[in-house]
């Protein structure tokens, strides 16, 4: 019961807030924080216990659950999710601390937000494709209400709009698992993995598009974006930490744990749309979020161009591009929570994310300064830094491959300097505007969420390693399986 733990605790945890009264404020908000502790340590225990040189499925449960359907509860982790699984607990931690600022109807929230962090472990868990489906669906009511009722703006619109769009592909997933079921009589992930030789080619063609318009729009991959930017941007902070840092990695996730085992011939086939893809996530993401003056849509857009990244690391279809599509991924989920924490912690002082309307701050906000200046740097892909290993092992993973793509690709690093440090020198720089004089510096809570994050990426900066042993011997077999003849 090692992994069923991660989906216990924070149904306990519902449990308790649920039994609370609405009027115990605090009692509701230590109540969310001790889960989503226990949920973090528990992560941290079964890092230390995993054993990456296997590139096996570890600490296994698997339980009949509806045998008129050969549907099991199976669970399990491997190379592919531990890092995953470890980032959603410790993003879900981090976000639950800055939600003390949540200010109304707090019993409700939490008990949301604690359903929010099962979809997503659950996910990246799941081992059967009918209980994949069940928790990625679940996903989507609680961020749908933390949305349209705590957010900001035309939250009802950006709620609603993220709903129809997730929605529309999982229904497409949903088709795709419905025609493997037909063809093999099995959700068992694994076991159709096995069977993934026996499948025609066509089967594997249109069984890929299926499942690809599920994972596109999660990812997301342009044209599905345009739900993003308003999702992000009404959104409160907490819930654009989770959005950017572990719904969006979700949709990659899910073709390393599915499209790519399940269907190699399709990923085959494919490779060189997704390398397409890529290249226009990349440069298009990175010029319009040059365009931008509201900041926390700026991230938004910036999150658009870096995913580009996973999608080339797996166009590549080589292990260096897909070890720097999976490390992406986890670095892209701490460096993007990190700015828009930082972005959160402006718009409570200020109430405003116009970037023209501030300047001179890195006078008056020393902390917050550095903070952010660390932050904009590991965005950019400054070299020392987590997010320059992942880009380069996507690159030279697919320079090899698609070399007319990437070559176009390098353009968006030069783009997302030129934003980065434009929001630097919009916010910091210059001289200080007047209505901003008596701005209070970052407070500790604030930098409690950030110095965890700055530590991973500083640590995985200078040693990727740490990483890439847990993910390697994985993706090694991944890759070996897909070329089987």
């Amino acid at each position: 019961m090692v992994l069923s733990g991660f989906l216990i605790i924070p149904l306990v945890g519902m449990v308790v807030i649920l039994l609370l009264p609405k009027r115990a404020v605090s009692s509701i908000r230590m109540a969310a924080l001790l889960a989503t502790t226990l949920v973090l340590v528990r992560s941290l225990h079964l890092l230390l216990a995993f054993q990456p040189q296997t590139g096996l499925l570890q600490f296994e449960e698997r339980v009949s659950w509806i045998p008129q359907l050969r549907v099991f509860y199976h669970l399990g982790v491997d190379g592919l999710s531990i890092a995953m699984v470890v980032l959603t607990a410790l993003l879900a931690f981090l976000a639950c601390l800055a939600s003390w600022s949540i200010a109304e109807r707090q019993k409700e929230y939490f008990i949301l937000y604690l359903l929010l962090e099962i979809g997503m472990l659950g996910t990246f868990l799941a081992q059967d494709l009918f209980l994949f489906y069940v928790f990625w669906e679940i996903v989507l009511v609680p961020m749908y209400f933390l949305i349209g009722i705590w957010g900001g703006g035309r939250r009802e619109y950006s709620a609603f709009k993220f709903f129809v769009y997730t929605l529309a592909g999982s229904l497409a997933m949903l088709l795709g698992i419905v025609a493997l079921y037909v063809q093999t009589q099995t959700f068992d992930i694994p076991e159709l993995a096995k069977l993934a030789p026996s499948f025609a080619p066509g089967l594997q063609h249109l069984l890929f598009l299926a499942f690809f318009f599920g994972f596109a729009i999660k990812v997301p991959i342009v044209p599905f974006h345009t739900w993003l930017p308003d999702a992000h941007v009404d959104a409160p902070t907490p819930i654009s930490v989770l959005l950017a840092g572990v719904l969006l990695k979700m949709g990659g996730y899910g073709f390393f744990r599915i499209s790519y085992p399940l269907f190699p011939e399709g990923a085959q086939w494919f490779a060189g749309a997704m390398a397409w893809l890529g290249m226009i996530n990349i440069v298009y993401g990175a010029f319009v979020a040059m365009a931008q003056t509201d900041f926390k849509r700026l991230v938004a857009y910036s999150s658009v161009s870096h995913m580009g990244f996973v999608l080339l690391g797996l166009a590549s279809l080589t292990p260096t591009g897909m070890n720097g599509a999976l490390l992406q991924m986890f670095n892209h989920g701490t460096i993007t929570a990190g700015l828009f924490l930082l972005v959160g912690v402006l718009y409570d002082r200020t109430h405003t994310r116009d970037l023209t309307a501030f300047g001179g701050l890195g006078v008056r906000l020393p902390v917050y300064a550095g903070v952010l200046t660390f932050f904009s740097l590991a965005a950019l892909g400054l070299p020392g830094l987590s997010g320059f290993v992942s880009e380069f092992l996507s690159f030279v993973g697919t320079f090899g491959v698609w070399r007319w793509q990437t070559g176009i690709s390098v353009l968006g690093i030069v783009v997302t300097a030129g934003y980065m440090l434009m929001v630097l020198q919009r916010v910091l720089l210059g001289p200080l505007n007047e209505q901003w004089k008596a701005l209070p510096d970052i407070t500790h809570r604030e930098l409690t969420t950030l110095v965890p994050l700055l530590v991973i990426i500083l640590a995985v900066g200078i040693w990727p390693l740490a990483v890439l042993h847990l993910q390697d011997p994985s993706i090694q077999a991944l890759v070996r399986h897909m070329f089987v003849p």
